[in-house]
């Protein structure tokens, strides 16, 4: 997660049970967060210059000053806290959790404010207005939660593929790009419809993916070792290249304003464990 404010990266390590912040001026830390158990999901709060961190393992959310990483508060949501997203319209902040539910936080009282129960524990989600996508992997489907109601519209049973875990929505079209495990691929679908406008391979283990506006590209980050780019076309998208990273680097983050893609790569065959920072092609 980046911090714009101070222009650093917050790397949620869970084998260690640590959040690191990387200043990206120098290269070296600017502070560590401790003692966490399995931290996953990061968000800034910058309306409140404050980090949120989601832990899987003792189902909290944590707030700490963004700025000297001082812990402020917690919130207890249950087992598996997962991905967090702020809404931009509110300023609230969604966390998956559990065995099936998007759950609502205010930030200023830490307190839920709202629960959207699912079928199955959720994966990647991305908001669009009103309505979350939500990927539940392990109930095959991907689930069109109405926010404001708090219940599920509609569910679109996976085309085949299973194990769908990265989701993001193109700015262009507002359509829902989902990467599958198995096999290894990459779908489209229509959000009114939630028809499945296209399907192309891609590479394994896909954990993260990214839209690139300005580009009208599409990267995907695989632990397979590569980042597989994708460029818009009259037809959709199509294959525009692969660059190679590390095996198991399938965590990373795409920030527009440094026009950077950092990738999380593992230590593995004696090499530490790093941030490979990449830099779009024109």
């Amino acid at each position: 997660m980046f911090d714009a404010r101070r222009g650093r990266l917050f790397v949620a390590e869970l084998g260690n049970g640590s959040v690191e912040a990387l200043d990206l001026a120098t290269g070296r830390s600017a502070g560590r967060i401790t003692g966490l158990k399995e931290p996953q999901g990061l968000a800034v709060l910058s309306d409140r210059d404050e980090l949120a961190v989601a832990s899987g393992g003792d189902g909290t959310v944590r707030f700490y000053r963004a700025g000297d990483l001082a812990p402020v508060g917690a919130l207890s949501v249950g087992g598996d806290a997962d991905n967090l997203r702020v809404d931009p319209a509110s300023g609230r902040l969604l966390v998956g959790a559990g065995s099936g539910a998007l759950i609502t936080i205010d930030p200023a009282s830490r307190k839920v404010v709202a629960t959207s129960p699912l079928p199955a524990h959720p994966e990647s989600f991305q908001l669009d207005g009103a309505r979350a996508f939500v990927n539940l992997p392990d109930a095959g489907q991907i689930a069109v939660v109405d926010l404001s109601a708090g219940r599920t519209l509609a569910g679109w049973r996976n085309p085949g593929p299973k194990w769908n875990f990265p989701l993001a929505i193109d700015p262009a079209d507002r359509s829902v790009a989902v990467v599958y495990r198995l096999p290894a691929r990459l779908v489209r679908w229509n959000p009114a419809t939630g028809q499945v406008v296209q399907t192309l391979r891609v590479c394994g283990d896909a954990d993260d993916l990214f839209f690139d506006p300005p580009r009208h590209r599409l990267y995907v980050v695989c632990g397979q070792g590569a980042v597989d780019v994708f460029a818009a076309t009259g037809a959709g998208y199509a294959p525009a290249g692969r660059l190679p990273t590390r095996g198991g680097a399938r965590t990373g983050l795409f920030v527009p304003t440094l026009d950077r893609l950092f990738v999380a790569a593992r230590a593995q065959g004696g090499q530490d464990a790093a941030i490979l920072v990449l830099k779009p092609r024109p």
